[in-house]
């Protein structure tokens, strides 16, 4: 059975408003909520970017069911692995077991901002390694003291575990990564939905694991409307993420994707009223083997609407699809 999320876009929306709408979409029937993790929006019009792990506890509080995912954070530059294990230990108790670590390398975006300088891909996909090991080890509960190339831990323990601990994803983008990391993670994250890669992460897992995806839409009653907001809030979309990653600053997204058009917005983001074309463009994650998928319903102008009006017929659609 494929589980539906819906993404509390941080980038797009203050955190007051985020936790209502992650109220609003328990109410509507989404089975989970990913957040995204950053200390800038990807585009100046986009506006906002608060901090996702105090978001995240609000979200806990203010939802019972569905379950909480950081989609993604990145326990290497910005923030210490250290602490991001007692973070997500701290948000697992809060959310009474309802929360996945999501993980990844990261996006320059939000790195530089510490003035720790912007390691080279190979290098972030070591401390990525290193940071995980050290998470794995404080979850424990043990006292820990660990020295890598990267990371020093001097004689750590965290003190409020939840005894289910924290299942770990982990964002990776082809055949090396998933070799290195499926040893280190619970669950998959994929941008794409290459289904090569999902094979590969399955057959390295003996029990279930979840391979889990996002899929930007912009649903709105005037199918031009939606296209022109589409464009205007995720142009940047269009750059793949390896230009993603290394670009610095909101400037330089927007010079990235200057050229590109509402029309090449069209092809990549399903826009419009039309639920059925909302739903199928889902189809290359279901044909690939996601397990998980959660949607981005772009802008946050119309979000209230969107989770009343369309949310729940659009999840009919989506479980029949499935």
């Amino acid at each position: 059975m494929t589980n539906w999320g819906y993404t509390l876009m941080t980038e797009q929306s203050g955190p007051r408003e985020l936790v209502g709408y992650a109220q609003a979409a328990e109410r509507a029937g989404f089975d989970f909520e990913v957040s995204s993790d950053h200390y800038s929006p990807w585009l100046t019009e986009q506006g906002h970017a608060p901090y996702a792990w105090t978001v995240l506890g609000a979200v806990a509080q203010a939802t019972e069911r569905v379950e909480l995912m950081t989609y993604v954070t990145c326990p290497t530059v910005r923030y210490h692995p250290a602490v991001v294990a007692q973070k997500a230990a701290t948000l697992q108790l809060l959310a009474e077991g309802r929360f996945t670590l999501g993980v990844g390398s990261g996006e320059n975006l939000n790195e530089h901002v510490v003035g720790e300088g912007w390691p080279a891909v190979d290098a972030r996909h070591d401390m990525l390694e290193e940071a995980l090991e050290i998470i794995h080890a404080l979850h424990t509960g043990d006292l820990v003291t660990y020295d890598g190339q990267y990371f020093r831990v001097d004689s750590a323990r965290i003190w409020d575990l939840p005894d289910e601990g924290v299942p770990i994803a982990v964002a990776v983008s082809g055949e090396k990564s998933v070799d290195a990391f499926a040893p280190l993670a619970d669950h998959l994250i994929q941008v794409q939905p290459d289904a090569d890669v999902v094979q590969r992460w399955t057959g390295a897992h003996d029990g279930p694991s979840r391979v889990i995806g996002q899929l930007p839409i912009c649903w709105g009653p005037d199918k031009d409307a939606a296209i022109e907001q589409a464009h205007a809030q995720f142009r940047w979309f269009g750059g793949g993420w390896g230009v993603n990653a290394d670009l610095p600053t909101p400037a330089g997204f927007a010079a990235a994707s200057k050229f590109v058009r509402p029309d090449d917005v069209a092809e990549a983001i399903a826009c419009g009223p039309d639920l059925d074309e909302l739903a199928e463009s889902a189809r290359p994650f279901l044909d690939a083997g996601f397990t998980d998928i959660a949607f981005v319903q772009v802008g946050d102008e119309g979000q209230e609407r969107f989770l009343a009006e369309a949310a729940e017929p659009l999840l009919e659609k989506l479980r029949a699809l499935a």
